[in-house]
């Protein structure tokens, strides 16, 4: 078998970068030749993670199966978020905490999902269950990856298991949890040098539900006006990219990291569904999310239930 390729999902956040690396180290040195690479160029925030533990971004790929036979995925399994020739190459392993959606391999294969917040809690796991010594630099990204996913650890998603493995990882590294995670968020939310289109795809996923499909992109931000004053901008960007991808639906999701609410951006033929699933009514496309942070959670679900009472 040639060397195992190991990657998250396309537009790539912190935990699927971090969880990449992470096992990928576990891989070699159980033996097992693999290389963590990525399906986009890493946000700001996992820039800032990676310069701060001195790590460097894997490199890119747009297939896998011109360099591999056999790849592994972390963070995601549904095979539009995935690398394109995803068809062509044989899934040996996932390690996730999302659903399980349009995903079927032809041979048995290594799956380990559970429902924590973040791919990083499942990989301190099998780091111990194997012996493995987890180094400072990877224990900082795995610590990175659960303040990202969890918002540091005030996510609805977020569970006891999150919460100890980021204090163990915290101790391992020795930094103040919350010092060093309010930082990290912070470093994310810069937008003012992001174009439209950056600030919709940076952390973006596109889900089908029934037979429609959704595009879902979400920004944290500490200020979400710094958001709104562009939302004419967004809107057009948004529109350019429904009629090019067919979308039914596109929402973004604009998060207060500091006060844990939010307001989406909605547009797309679909809307009404939308409007449907949060009971509220979009006021020149925009709504007040209050207490939501989470896609997976808080936004996935219930307009998952909305397009299934529509078919």
């Amino acid at each position: 078998m040639s060397k195992l390729l190991v990657f998250g999902h396309q537009n790539p956040d912190t935990d699927t970068i971090a969880s990449a690396i992470a096992l990928t180290y576990l891989l070699n040195e159980l033996s097992i030749a693999a290389e963590a690479v990525a399906l986009g160029k890493p946000n700001a925030e996992t820039k800032y993670v990676l310069d701060y533990f001195r790590v460097d971004q894997p490199r890119i790929i747009e297939t896998a199966s011109n360099e591999t036979d056999a790849v592994v995925l972390v963070d995601h399994n549904e095979k539009q978020q995935s690398v394109s020739d995803i068809n062509e190459v044989s899934i040996k392993g996932v390690v996730d905490h999302h659903r399980i959606a349009n995903f079927e391999t032809s041979d048995p294969l290594y799956y380990r999902a559970e429902p924590v917040g973040c791919t990083a809690t499942i990989l301190l796991k099998l780091f111990k269950e194997y012996e493995v010594t987890i180094p400072n630099h990877i224990a900082g990204l795995m610590l990175s990856a659960i303040v990202s996913d969890t918002l540091l650890l005030k996510s609805p998603t977020c569970t006891s298991e999150d919460v100890r493995a980021a204090e163990e990882l915290a101790d391992i590294v020795g930094v103040s949890l919350d010092e060093y995670g309010l930082e990290m968020l912070k470093a994310g939310t810069d937008i003012t040098s992001k174009t439209p289109e950056e600030i919709l795809n940076d952390d973006a996923k596109t889900f089908p539900m029934g037979s429609e499909t959704v595009r879902i992109g979400q920004v944290n931000v500490v200020d979400i006006e710094d958001i709104l004053v562009q939302k004419k901008d967004i809107l057009e960007t948004m529109r350019q990219e429904t009629r090019e991808n067919d979308y039914d639906l596109y929402v973004l999701l604009v998060t207060d990291i500091i006060e844990s609410n939010s307001v989406a951006i909605v547009d797309g033929p679909a809307y009404r569904q939308f409007e449907i699933a949060f009971e509220k009514p979009l006021q020149l496309n925009t709504v007040d999310l209050e207490g939501v942070v989470s896609r997976k959670k808080q936004v996935v679900p219930p307009l998952n239930n909305a397009f299934k009472r529509e078919n």
